[in-house]
């Protein structure tokens, strides 16, 4: 049954252009094309980048935060709370004020107390500097690694200053040796950051990071299976010239260097607003969907291959609207926010301010509403002799 199934799902008339069979993409005259199978090496090569990772952290990124000043805040341990905690756990991080409150008289705790509770045992789950820096170098010696090892493989290609010269001829273009390996590692990396995944720092566009991986994994392996390597080339070396930049980018900005972090922003930005805005739609897409067919007609891994490709630029459009918000404040306040683009999640100084702030309402009364002050507690009973003895003078 299995195998009628794979027999049905590789019919060349789903894949292929019409009148084009898988046996013209067999082996023959000393001439070597791409084969499904072949991206199976993929899998090994994955763990091997997943331990090259782990001993690369350790024995260089760690080293290399603490050299440029990258320091981990002392945080404070919350006391074990088993009703805070089992909310914390399964209703919510951040408990509305009536919430607080009921929360506050099951534990016999202030509304102040049980603020500052949960306001800690956020903090407790936050992501330490050093491991946001030593992902965020890991990725960037990829990135560039793989962005200059690309422009060597491709520099030569007509294809690169021509992305119509990527159908000359097609499918019946031959696999070079440098560009299977290039390939074959692209798809390699981008598994290991699939498995890495729920490991690795969560981000506020966790479900679009998923979400672009696979999309990537797939168009990788359908690229390959069906000799689109050309084009699929363009593609990753188009979105390595800004990935780089963007690691760059989170390594400093993890540091005390802020100018260079800010020139650094700007750069990146640039960079991807002309290559995922504008060369991404107006190359790729457009020779895709219209250079591609020549005087064929359309099939179905046309569509899928085209569908992919705008759920691509769809992300892209997303990422470009949060860096559009970055450079907005960036132009406000004259330097960039603490986070870029996706890595925006709740900084330790953020809520020391906000601890700050609502001590200060706390402590004035100017809450964000009205509400009952608490009457137990010794605090409570100073605060209202003051208030009395103020009154009174």
């Amino acid at each position: 049954m299995l195998s009628s199934f794979n027999e049905w799902l590789w019919q060349h008339r789903f894949w292929l252009p019409p009148n084009v069979t898988w046996a013209e993409l067999e082996d023959r005259d000393g001439r070597v094309y791409p084969h499904p199978q072949d991206m199976l090496a993929a899998l090994p090569l994955a763990l091997v980048l997943l331990a090259m990772r782990l001993a690369f952290e350790r024995f260089i990124g760690l080293p290399l935060s603490r050299w440029l000043g990258v320091r981990d805040q002392t945080r404070k341990q919350v006391k074990p709370n088993a009703t805070l905690e089992k909310y914390f756990l399964t209703e919510g991080h951040r408990p509305e004020e009536p919430q607080l409150s009921l929360l506050a008289a099951q534990c016999g705790l202030t509304l102040r107390q049980t603020q500052r509770w949960f306001r800690r045992r956020r903090k407790q789950d936050q992501t330490q500097l050093t491991k946001k820096f030593c992902e965020a170098s890991w990725r960037f010696l990829f990135y560039l690694s793989s962005f200059v090892g690309g422009l060597s493989v491709l520099y030569h290609e007509s294809w690169l200053w021509a992305p119509v010269r990527c159908w000359d001829n097609y499918p019946n273009q031959p696999l070079k040796p440098s560009l299977y390996w290039w390939y074959l590692l692209e798809l390699a990396f981008y598994l290991s950051l699939l498995i890495r995944l729920p490991f690795d720092v969560k981000r506020k566009d966790f479900k679009e990071q998923v979400i672009h991986h696979f999309v990537v994994v797939i168009l990788m392996t359908f690229s390959y299976s069906t000799n689109l390597l050309r084009i699929g080339s363009l593609v990753l070396l188009l979105h390595d010239s800004a990935d780089y930049l963007l690691e760059a980018c989170k390594m400093v900005n993890y540091t005390q260097y802020q100018q260079v972090c800010d020139a650094l922003f700007l750069i990146f930005s640039l960079v991807f607003f002309y290559t995922r805005l504008v060369l991404f739609p107006t190359q790729i897409l457009y020779t895709t969907y219209y250079e591609s067919l020549g005087n064929r007609g359309p099939f179905f891994g046309y569509y899928f291959f085209n569908g992919l490709l705008m759920l691509l630029q769809l992300l892209h459009v997303f990422w470009s609207c949060l860096i559009l918000r970055m450079l907005r404040s960036f132009i406000k306040k004259g330097q960039m926010e603490k986070d870029i683009r996706s890595d925006m999640e709740e900084s330790d100084s953020s809520e020391d301010e906000a601890a700050a702030q609502e001590s200060l309402q706390l402590k004035n009364g100017a809450a964000r509403g009205p509400r009952p002050a608490p009457t137990d507690g010794p605090r409570s009973r100073v605060a209202a002799r003051l208030t009395r003895h103020t009154t009174a003078t």
